[in-house]
């Protein structure tokens, strides 16, 4: 059809966006140029969102030359989408330019380049950026969370929401999944009650997700009774609050519990996902249920193929090996239908470091140092398999050749709440402000040992 004016020919491009028929919207905006018709700032706004789903690149930059022909890109709609797209591709020197192009950038403007930012580890500019914003709405304060939290930097991300909240910006059910994601790899159970206090005090009722937020945080920081609690009081429950609850019970070592939930889930009509049988098989090889979790996943392979992932293969070596069935285990090395990457050598020789299986670790060694040669962990394994069996003299064989051939440990790390606040500690590290009076307590404690273990000895 004849495009008459732009208007007509915004909403036709407009409404094949809307139904997802992306190529079709570039294809008609080729088609108004050819006609003669002028794009305004909505025309373009409308057609990168297209270039943007389809991930074209060169679309965008050809729709950005057009714009700059067209003396549109100062104006903050176009500048606006110039920089969404770009961002959303990692082209983050051109967004920053179409930001600097923009005459008056607003706050969207501004939130969708420090989105850009966060996304692609550029965490520095991202706050300079958002400290330099004549502006912050809800919004932004969200996209700083949430960018910093999907990066695990949990004590920034929590930090901005405490900040945020002394600023007077009142927190949405956007924010609080965010946050309590933090709260939970910082391990910080009392920071995250009163995260959970706050989300009761702005939302009122909690929705799904903040309930499904709430159940995974607590399983996490081992807080199991309050775990179950927030789930049960959940009006609406997804396969998402049964996946937190299930993989809730397996973090914490109760695969008969875990277990108990998937048969409570699939008899009210939801079917189980990848995460849904990766939580059971956790859950049923860190509480030796070795048939349990194996009819499982025969169940999955016959009735839902489709969720299996390389994952759940791995969990089920490492379930076998982990109940000495060594021979299984190797059986269904070999009748996986892709090739097993080291993971699932590694899960093998851990079960060979629980049952001293000194021949088995060394052929999977040998397999593992094949696939990649710099792999510290394979050589840690090894040597607690010959430390288990009392071979000293391979134990030092091992540790020379790890420090012969340059490859470095990664540092064991731990941490504890005490009082709402997190103490880190890394293994022989002594930067703690109380390193000393920790060390003295343990000597303590491990001297009162030694003398109680005497006395027994000598009654």
């Amino acid at each position: 059809m004849p495009h008459r004016d732009v208007v007509s020919a915004t909403a036709a491009i407009g409404a094949l966006t809307r139904r997802g028929r992306h190529r079709d919207a570039l294809a008609m905006f080729s088609r108004v140029l050819a006609d003669g018709v002028a794009p305004n700032e909505f025309t373009f706004g409308t057609v990168l969102r297209s270039a943007t789903v389809l991930r074209a690149p060169r679309v965008g930059a050809q729709l950005h030359a057009c714009a700059a022909k067209l003396g549109l890109c100062s104006n903050v709609f176009v500048g606006s989408a110039l920089l969404d797209h770009y961002a959303k591709m990692g082209a983050m020197r051109e967004a920053q330019g179409a930001l600097e192009d923009t005459r008056e950038p607003n706050v969207v403007s501004n939130t969708a380049l420090i989105a850009g930012l966060l996304k692609n580890g550029m965490f520095d500019e991202a706050d300079r950026l958002f400290r330099r914003m004549p502006e912050r709405n809800l919004i932004s304060w969200n996209a700083m969370i949430g960018g910093c939290s999907q990066a695990g930097l949990s004590e920034d991300a929590v930090n901005l929401f405490l900040e945020m909240c002394r600023e007077g910006v009142t927190p949405n059910e956007s924010t609080f999944p965010c946050v309590l994601t933090s709260v939970a790899n910082a391990g910080a159970l009392g920071v995250g009650r009163s995260v959970h206090a706050s989300a009761i005090k702005f939302l009122g009722k909690l929705d799904v997700y903040v309930g499904n937020s709430l159940v995974s945080f607590y399983a996490r920081c081992g807080s199991l009774e309050e775990s179950v609690l927030a789930f049960k009081r959940m009006k609406q429950k997804n396969v998402v609050s049964w996946n937190a609850l299930i993989c809730g019970y397996a973090q914490n070592g109760k695969g008969e519990e875990a277990l108990n939930a998937y048969k409570t889930m699939r008899a009210t009509g939801l079917k189980p996902n990848n995460v849904t049988l990766l939580g059971l098989l956790f859950g049923c090889n860190h509480a030796g249920l070795v048939d349990e979790g194996y009819a499982l996943f025969k169940a999955a392979e016959r009735e839902q193929p489709g969720i299996l992932k390389p994952e759940h293969y791995a969990c089920v070596v490492d379930l076998l090996s982990r109940a000495k069935r060594f021979d299984d285990a190797k059986k269904f090395l070999e009748d996986l239908p892709f090739e097993p990457g080291i993971g699932f050598w590694k899960a093998l020789i851990g079960g060979c470091q629980i049952h001293w299986n000194r021949e088995l670790a060394e052929s999977v060694a040998e397999r593992i140092h094949a696939l990649d040669p710099k792999d510290t962990s394979s050589y840690i394994l090894l040597s607690n398999v010959y430390s288990a069996a009392g071979s000293w003299q391979s134990v030092s064989r091992i540790r020379r050749e790890i420090k012969e051939k340059g490859l470095k440990r990664i540092t064991g790390c731990s941490w504890i709440e005490v009082q709402d606040k997190v103490h880190v500690f890394f293994n022989g590290d002594c930067r703690h402000p109380q390193s000393e009076e920790i060390c003295a307590m343990l000597g303590a404690c491990l001297y009162t040992r030694e003398d109680d273990q005497h006395e027994q000895s000598t009654e």
